[in-house]
């Protein structure tokens, strides 16, 4: 049998897909056919805000690339005209954005790779309704907050009231300082 010879363009094609796929943690393949440069612009802008990047692969680089990677399992995806999100931020930023996108343009998403995990449309689309970690936080940080308020209120209502009817504790009088000063003055 004849040996076969790579090109060595070809070679070097799928080393730069694989490097690029290897500072990824998550993917989402797309089909991007029918949308026109300026679309794909906005998209890529939208996307490298959300800490991704879109990059139109051919299919045969990018399915050994990824088996190369250990996730042959995506090669069922790289079908047709393929853009891939490599997402190196966080997932549901990027996954918000596609699917948004998808709903003002022909951008047809295929599946996932997230957290190791393939996901399909549906999933995708599910894990695009999440909230993500920023907003998580924000709520944490209101329900924080507004619990802490709340109870600096009832705090200040307790303290109040009881000013009010005269049980606060009175404030020491001026006399008691007064001898532990004398006694001081006297022991030098």
């Amino acid at each position: 049998m004849a040996e076969v010879k790579v090109q060595q363009s070809k070679i070097d094609a799928v080393k730069s897909l694989k490097e690029a796929f290897g500072e990824a943690s998550d993917f989402i393949f797309a089909d991007f056919r029918g949308i026109n440069v300026e679309k794909v612009t906005e998209l890529r802008s939208r996307l490298r805000e959300d800490g991704a990047e879109l990059k139109v692969v051919k299919n045969n680089y990018a399915k050994i690339a990824f088996k190369e990677l250990d996730h042959p399992e995506v090669a069922e995806f790289l079908v047709g005209p393929t853009a891939v999100a490599m997402i190196k931020g966080e997932a549901g930023l990027a996954a918000k954005t596609l699917v948004e996108f998808e709903g003002d343009t022909p951008l047809k998403l295929k599946s996932g790779l997230i957290g190791g995990e393939l996901y399909d449309l549906e999933k995708i689309v599910a894990f695009s309704k999440l909230p993500t970690k920023k907003e998580l936080i924000q709520m944490l940080l209101f329900a924080i907050n507004g619990t802490t308020t709340k109870l600096v209120r009832t705090l200040q209502a307790v303290a109040d009231k009881k000013a009010e009817e005269g049980d606060a504790p009175a404030a020491a009088p001026v006399e008691e300082a007064a001898p532990a000063a004398d006694a001081e003055a006297s022991a030098e």
